[in-house]
């Protein structure tokens, strides 16, 4: 049990002491980058959707 208490101890000390946390102005900018590279790849994989939709509509309707 000492094993688990001691474990915590360190995890504790590492994440107070080493760790560098970003400050809030680079944590908002960094969720808005991703933010705006998640809807860049929304759209494009949208796009790609309605681009492959469209292509075999064509091609089933050529077939009847």
């Amino acid at each position: 049990m000492s094993a688990v208490a001691e474990y915590i101890k360190e995890s504790y000390i590492e994440l107070t002491e080493k760790v560098t946390w970003p400050t809030w102005r680079e944590l908002q900018s960094s969720a808005v980058l991703v933010l705006v590279a998640a809807l860049i790849i929304a759209f494009l994989v949208f796009g790609m959707d309605q681009i492959i939709g469209y292509v075999l509509r064509l091609f089933y309707s050529s077939l009847a």
